[in-house]
């Protein structure tokens, strides 16, 4: 009873706390900006392996001898190296931070892609797509969840989807870029960002978040200050943080048995769940193959490829702009829907095309459905499950559920990847199909399942999820 009337007690307090008004939290500083843009820097390598083997497959293939089995397995290695990242991104947020997490990904990453512009075999490609694969299955975890633990509640949505603008960033520079530079430089040039981020990582503070965690209250007040400003009262902020953290603290510690308890299976749902419409969909088929499909359709890969990547950045702008104003969940119920449809409309240019109908109109419909299909992915599904994953889990199951969840992404991944080639060679149109099937099945996960975490702080958003079931567990 006692340890139920304490946390009750700290219950009533944060409640208190979040009800008072506070200027600081509308604050914007430079510390924020700076602080951003350095951890989606990482986002922009992202985006460079994701969109690469589109880019990339003509000359790779040519210059290597690459068979389409080895070509494959290539593109997939990423995914399968980002799951291996994904297993340890979580214990080592925890361990070294999220700075320090970061840095280590950037050795990966550098690693890996130094490894592919100077390769002499097939082998020095592989171990380099691994490794810049396990880079990016830390920056997935460790880049949302940073910009989430240090923006302001009211633009947290905003800062955390900038990780989306830079992925597609880096895909538009490889999309728009293949067609007149070689696979080796656009492979030194997903390294540049990676650099970049290492030398911004000692001018940025570290998660406030994080450092409450790990007990380190007089470096906690020094984060926020500088990411409030000097002259900011965040006495709020850190009691706030503080009361939140010895609740979670006293109610488990991190493993992966707590993940079973009752309070958490939604969010543990949700979390999975959106990972795996993310990949199922067919979202990793259409942005690594993105030539391979215009190719089949009859439709130029160089002009396809030039105006899908000069449209990458704009589309995601509209996400980065609306996701907190419209909220996530109508974000994410458009663009599964959109998905859904243009996967079966382009199943259906495919079925006209192999019954040879309209064929002067099918490479053009292809084209427009392969864009729309892109533009409705990137306003919700590309970016926003990050974005959840980021605001839903409590501190003391982040490092699991975290860890569980990029890992069901990159696995997920890993599978369309390596699958995707050898399901169109056995039915183009079947193989949209597919995805637009899964495309509604997320439309309705999505309704009856994600919840709205616009406008509220973490603590919050971890209260209304777990509370009730918290009262529940002590009745």
């Amino acid at each position: 009873m006692m340890v139920v009337e304490g946390e009750r007690s700290m219950e009533e307090g944060l409640l208190k706390l979040q009800n008072q008004n506070d200027a600081s939290d509308c604050r914007i500083t430079s510390c924020v900006i700076l602080s951003t843009f350095v951890a989606i820097c990482g986002s922009f390598s992202f985006g460079v392996a994701t969109g690469y083997t589109s880019g990339a497959e003509i000359g790779i293939m040519k210059d290597m001898g690459l068979s389409i089995a080895e070509f494959s397995a290539f593109g997939s290695f990423s995914t399968l190296g980002a799951a291996v990242g994904a297993l340890f991104s979580g214990k080592m947020a925890i361990m070294l931070g999220r700075r320090g997490t970061m840095w280590v990904s950037n050795i990966l990453c550098i690693t890996g892609w130094l490894s592919i512009a100077f390769a002499k075999d097939v082998l020095w490609l592989d171990f380099g797509r691994i490794s810049s694969g396990m880079g990016i299955g830390l920056i997935s975890y460790v880049v949302p969840v940073y910009i989430a633990e240090i923006t302001p509640k009211h633009v947290r949505g905003t800062f955390t989807f900038s990780n989306q603008l830079l992925q597609n960033a880096g895909i538009a520079m490889v999309y728009f870029c293949g067609n007149f530079l070689n696979w080796r430089m656009m492979a030194l040039l997903g390294a540049l960002p990676c650099v970049i981020q290492a030398v911004g990582l000692f001018f940025v503070p570290e998660s406030p978040r994080w450092l409450a965690k790990v007990g380190t209250d007089k470096e906690l007040e020094n984060s926020l200050l500088r990411l409030r400003g000097r002259d900011a009262d965040i006495s709020r902020e850190v009691s706030e943080i503080q009361l939140m953290t010895k609740m979670i603290d006293s109610d488990s510690k991190s493993s992966f048995g707590d993940l079973i308890q009752r309070k958490y299976r939604h969010t543990l749902v949700v979390g999975i769940g959106l990972m795996l419409i993310q990949q199922f969909s067919g979202s990793a088929a259409v942005i690594y193959y993105a030539s391979t499909i215009f190719r089949k359709a009859g439709f130029s890969v160089a002009i396809g490829s030039t105006i899908l990547g000069l449209f990458m950045i704009p589309k995601a702008m509209i996400g980065l702009i609306l996701v907190d104003k419209w909220g996530r969940r109508p974000l994410l119920l458009t663009s599964a829907f959109g998905m859904s449809i243009t996967c079966m409309l382009l199943g259906l240019a495919f079925a006209l095309q192999k019954m040879q109908l309209l064929p002067e109109l099918t490479p053009v419909f292809t084209f427009i459905c392969v864009t729309l299909y892109v533009a409705t992915y990137a306003i919700g599904v590309g970016g926003l499950p990050w974005v959840i994953m980021s605001e839903i889990f409590p501190m003391n199951i982040k490092v699991t559920a975290g860890s569980l969840v990029t890992l069901a992404s990159w696995s997920s991944s890993s599978i369309v990847t390596y699958a995707f080639n050898f399901l169109f060679e056995w039915s183009t149109q079947g193989t949209f199909y597919i995805f637009g099937a899964i495309g509604g099945g997320a439309f309705l996960f999505i309704w009856l399942l994600v919840p709205e975490t616009k406008g509220l702080s973490l603590e919050e958003i971890q209260i209304s999820l777990t509370g009730q079931s918290d009262e529940k567990s002590h009745m």
